[in-house]
């Protein structure tokens, strides 16, 4: 019988992703992560460089976590240990930029608070912050559980 964390040595594809523990926070990530996206985008970008570098981080972490879900969905990893060892390292790298991302936005937001922007800005931008911790806290307990199963290979 198969467990409820996917953890008994095996890959799930098609709808079975949606049941495991790890896979399940595909969905949530995406979510998350376009509403960073979102929110970053709608506020004025000053500084200019380090916003940008979020949107980098937000676009390039959406597009490959969409993609390796097209992946697992498809079934193309034909249910073999490197595949789990990429899925580690792919979650793992991913919340090492959002990690660096979310501190950046975070010290953005905290510097500038309210200079040469309105409330409304300034509450978009706490919100980004907020779930651009949020979004890196979901990478990396994605990481972990991935790891987990990686190990039972």
């Amino acid at each position: 019988m198969a467990s409820n964390t996917g953890q008994s040595g095996f890959l799930p594809s098609g709808a079975a992703l949606f049941c495991t523990i790890p896979d399940i926070f595909y969905l949530v990530e995406l979510v998350f992560g376009g509403l960073v996206l979102c929110l970053v985008a709608s506020t004025k970008l000053v500084p200019n460089n380090p916003q940008a570098y979020v949107i980098s981080v937000t676009i390039f972490c959406f597009i490959m976590t969409f993609l390796w879900l097209i992946v697992f969905v498809t079934g193309s990893h034909r249910n073999k240990s490197s595949w789990a060892s990429a899925d580690v390292a792919c979650h793992g790298f991913a919340s090492l930029l959002y990690f660096s991302a979310s501190v950046l936005l975070a010290f953005i937001t905290i510097g500038y608070g309210t200079f040469n922007k309105g409330a409304l800005e300034y509450k978009l931008d706490v919100a980004a912050v907020v779930f651009a911790f949020l979004t890196t806290l979901l990478y990396t307990v994605h990481t972990i559980f991935s790891a987990l199963r990686w190990k039972s290979f």
